[in-house]
């Protein structure tokens, strides 16, 4: 069976328990030599499998989260929800461009396999603390951005990992010292595996949009631009984390950039 049959019976399916089997089998699988590569029929999908719960609803209505031990139970749940989005994209990019080369379809397994083990590693810690992921509601804004690009693989590379997951490297540090000045210091133990493969995942986005720029001969910078413009219609929200973004393989150019248009 190809390969791609397999990423996207796993994008479809909705028991969390068997969709995360189905994703380490799939990069178990991707680390031998005679993967089977033939192309398919790509669908656009809207909503990917997932659980019943939790509820989606919009960013107004999530749950507000605090230093209270139910704000910061709110919390991880609300990262639990983004860890879980983040395996059904990366599944999704790995299935949708056929066309890239083999290279990209192993990157972006290996990004769902670390996705399924960040959102293992914070279901458990919800469950040792009494919850289940589902508990509170939650938006579907990283998916609805996947949704959004599914049209071109440079939009896609563009504004989901060098965008939404980027965010991710800006805010984790000061999420972290609010998890180390609480009795939930574990979460922020978690963070730094998180924290260190979201780098990769984002060098990762990196990498793919630089060759797609050379591959079309446009102007990364002016296109970035253009696509931020096009899709989210508003200024990126800064400060952002230099160390991190350079680690992540934004250049100089393109850190001055981000600093002096958004």
């Amino acid at each position: 069976m190809s390969e791609y049959k397999k990423v996207l019976s796993a994008l479809l399916e909705s028991d969390l328990d068997r969709k995360i089997q189905a994703v380490y089998e799939i990069f178990n699988h991707s680390t031998e030599h005679n993967l089977d590569l033939t192309k398919v029929e790509t669908i656009r999908i809207k909503d990917p499998g997932r659980p019943l719960k939790p509820e989606l609803v919009r960013f107004q209505g999530v749950p507000k989260r605090d230093s209270s031990d139910l704000g910061m139970i709110k919390t991880i749940h609300a990262i639990c929800h983004i860890e879980f989005n983040a395996i059904n994209l990366a599944l999704d990019a790995a299935y949708r461009f056929q066309q890239m080369p083999k290279d990209f379809f192993l990157d972006w397994i290996k990004v769902a396999k670390e996705e399924a083990t960040h959102f293992e590693l914070i279901r458990n810690y919800l469950n040792e603390l009494g919850y289940e992921y589902g508990d509170f509601n939650a938006h579907g804004g990283l998916w609805r951005m996947t949704h959004e690009t599914d049209y071109d693989v440079l939009a896609r590379m563009a504004l989901v990992p060098r965008v939404l997951e980027a965010r991710g490297l800006d805010v984790t540090p000061g999420i972290q010292k609010k998890f180390q000045n609480s009795k939930y210091q574990k979460m922020s133990d978690i963070l730094d595996t998180i924290y260190r493969d979201e780098i990769g995942h984002v060098k990762i986005g990196n990498r793919w949009f630089s060759y797609l720029c050379k591959q079309r001969d446009i102007d990364p910078l002016m296109t970035f631009k253009s696509l931020v413009q096009k899709h989210i219609g508003h200024e990126l929200r800064g400060p952002f984390n230099i160390e991190a973004r350079k680690l992540s393989e934004f250049s100089e150019k393109e850190l001055n950039f981000l600093e002096s248009n958004f």
